[in-house]
């Protein structure tokens, strides 16, 4: 009895996701509006903030020189956790951290493609590594990671292609390809991986609408099947 009133609580959750995306997102907005300048950047990191690009740089090449995939692990992990910060965005942006992570995508070890696309959703809500990601193939990139065995992966990969929507990639993103992956995860019973699709198709699908023929647009003839 206790086990099937947990299971009501558990599929009642697409609204309480979006909110929480929702926040997330202005969360990290206000962080960068807070600390963009120089000025208040210096303030933030006081006379350690240089040493945060070293250490970073550290990073970088003990990941290129181990052989130990446990080191490896542990410096993606670093990086991924530097990458919430809007402070660290320029650092990385140097050191060509977007370019590992989008590189380590394509690796068959799921853990290093688990960091990267973490990383990669922590890092695409800034203007600049956004276009960047958008510019080197990033949508073909995270798209294929939608049909992943690893819950986090999937979980990342849907929030960073909602995340990477605008108004001049959004056919590129909702394509047929990706309306097909959402509607299976959709039917997922992973109640975390049904509801994040759920708010895409919901979300993203519509907005897709209004600029595509009703009779030659997927999401609606997807939606009409049901």
């Amino acid at each position: 009895m206790v086990m099937q009133k947990e299971n009501k609580q558990i599929r009642i959750q697409p609204n309480l996701i979006k909110e929480k995306v929702l926040y997330y997102v202005l969360y990290v907005y206000l962080e960068y509006l807070m600390f963009s300048t120089k000025e208040k950047l210096i303030q933030r990191t006081g006379q350690s903030g240089i040493g945060r690009y070293d250490f970073l740089k550290l990073l970088i090449n003990e990941f290129k020189t181990t052989s130990s995939k446990d080191a490896k692990e542990q410096v993606l992990a670093n990086l991924v956790n530097f990458s919430y910060d809007p402070i660290n965005y320029e650092y990385l942006r140097q050191l060509k951290v977007i370019d590992l992570f989008l590189h380590i995508l394509s690796e068959d070890n799921s853990t290093f493609v688990r960091f990267a696309i973490g990383g990669i959703c922590n890092l695409c809500l800034d203007p600049i590594n956004k276009a960047y990601i958008l510019r080197n193939q990033g949508i073909s990139l995270v798209s294929s990671l939608l049909n992943s065995h690893d819950e986090g992966t999937i979980l990342s990969s849907i929030t960073t292609l909602m995340f990477l929507i605008t108004p001049e990639f959004i056919n590129d993103i909702v394509s047929p390809m990706v309306i097909k992956h959402m509607h299976d995860l959709s039917n997922s019973t992973n109640n975390r991986i049904k509801n994040l699709a759920i708010i895409f198709l919901s979300d993203y699908c519509q907005e897709r609408n209004k600029k595509i023929d009703d009779k030659n647009d997927i999401c609606s003839s997807d939606k009409s099947a049901k």
